[in-house]
């Protein structure tokens, strides 16, 4: 899997989204929580200033006096993060809870209306930021008003730690959370790009020859690529028959003038003219050979279905030696064959009837003395032709069976036997290879795909 892959981008975009929404998801969390403890410490703190409103009272001196004891302990405790403070100011009067020792809350100026709880964040001892409640209670003890403001604070680190708590115990969810999303998600992109690797295998059995269409139904949204592939395949095979039609229209035309060519050497040479005659001859038969090779190639690369086509061999090697014996050059040479049965390649009759005879030709008219043909079956089957010639040097095996490549101009030939025999065997997904034989000339190995 690549950068480059659909299934590594979504994967991606699939880490992605689910990081941001459990990120999302998990700062909404705790500002939710933190919302819900503050609004908690807020009704606390209201509490307390009920208790502490319920037990204020004024003394004979007309003094503010408070002598409730708070069931919290932490009121009791110095610095403990939980205070209390009464202030009358008409009468200057202060009266704090224990924890807050030799502090002082500074209260803001505030227009407190009666039995109104109004919030504050102040600044309380040892640094600490509070959450104030703070409420006014009105006494009339004689005719006069007294206006007294009760306020109850706690370090807001409380809340601060209680969140933090929270976000730490959450943690391990989200990360299993995370888990089972990415799991769901490579399971989610697996399932949906599947008719994707089933498309594929299809396009690979089209290329194969072991289908002519993608027969598969496929999901909605695939179905447009598949009717289309269709169609492109359909007018592709249009084109090849027409390609087909057009060549041997071609090949059929000129075999006429061809005809009439060679009437016309025939002529020439009762007339007497054999020098004209003969170069005629030779000129009608190069470009006959021409014209049925050109067949043979617009055949073999028009595409072949191999998964339906298949030739022994031994057989089509022991036909072409057998005619080769028959020629004067043929009779004149020691062959040796070795094919044995069950030999099947995965190739029309016909065309590897042609391969072989263009190399045996090649061998036939290079060899010396011996001419050597075996045939191995493998996973693939492998026929190997070498003869007893003069070869070619090492550096130029590589420029064998390349299209009118000749080495020796000395003997007949236009260059494309090799060339032709290459074309045949790639046509099948085989091909040719060239070495030097122990022999002394060429050794030339066909490879073909066996048939299944």
């Amino acid at each position: 899997m690549t950068p480059r892959s659909l299934r590594f981008r979504l994967l991606v975009a699939a880490v992605v989204s689910v990081a941001a929404a459990l990120l999302i998801a998990g700062m909404s969390l705790v500002v939710m929580f933190e919302r819900h403890v503050e609004r908690r410490i807020g009704s606390e703190l209201e509490t307390y200033l009920s208790q502490i409103a319920a037990g204020v009272g004024v003394t004979s001196n007309g003094r503010v006096a408070f002598s409730h004891e708070l069931a919290d302990p932490r009121f009791n405790l110095p610095l403990s993060g939980l205070y209390w403070q009464i202030q009358d100011e008409e009468r200057p009067t202060l009266l704090r809870s224990r924890s807050l020792w030799d502090n002082v809350i500074e209260l803001p100026e505030d227009e407190l209306t009666h039995g109104s709880v109004h919030e504050h964040l102040l600044p309380g001892p040892a640094g600490q930021a509070l959450i104030v409640r703070e409420r006014q209670i009105i006494f009339k003890p004689n005719t006069e008003e007294r206006r007294v403001r009760i306020v109850v604070a706690v370090d807001k680190r409380t809340l601060v730690e209680a969140r933090n708590a929270f976000a730490t115990d959450m943690l391990p969810y989200l990360v299993v959370m995370a888990a089972v999303l990415l799991v769901a998600a490579w399971i989610q992109v697996r399932t949906g790009l599947a008719p994707l690797d089933t498309l594929r295998r299809g396009v690979t059995d089209i290329r194969s020859g072991a289908t002519r269409r993608l027969e598969r139904v496929y999901p909605d949204e695939v179905m447009p690529l598949v009717v289309e592939m269709n169609g492109l395949l359909e007018a592709q095979e249009q084109t090849i028959q027409r390609a087909r039609a057009w060549t041997a229209d071609l090949a059929h035309g000129l075999k006429t003038p061809l005809m009439v060519l060679t009437a016309d050497a025939q002529r020439l040479r009762e007339a007497g003219n054999m020098s004209i005659a003969d170069d005629l001859d030779q000129l009608a038969e190069t470009m006959r050979r021409r014209v049925d090779r050109e067949l043979i190639r617009a055949r073999v690369r028009s595409g072949i279905e191999t998964r339906r086509v298949h030739a022994a061999a031994g057989d089509a090697v022991n036909r072409v030696v057998r005619t080769l014996k028959r020629t004067p050059r043929g009779a004149a040479l020691e062959w040796s064959v070795e094919a044995p049965d069950g030999a099947d390649a995965a190739i029309l009759p016909e065309d590897l009837t042609e391969l072989l005879g263009n190399i045996l030709e090649n061998a036939t008219k290079w060899a010396n003395t011996a001419v050597s043909v075996s045939v191995s079956q493998g996973n693939a089957i492998h026929i190997k032709v070498e003869d007893d010639g003069p070869g070619v040097a090492e550096n130029q095996l590589i420029t064998l069976g390349q299209r009118g490549v000749r080495l020796d101009e000395q003997k007949q030939g236009s260059g494309l036997g090799l060339a032709i025999a290459r074309d045949v065997a790639e046509a099948y997904h085989g091909g040719l290879s060239f070495d030097l034989s122990p022999l002394g000339g060429l050794a030339v190995t066909v490879r073909i795909p066996g048939s299944q």
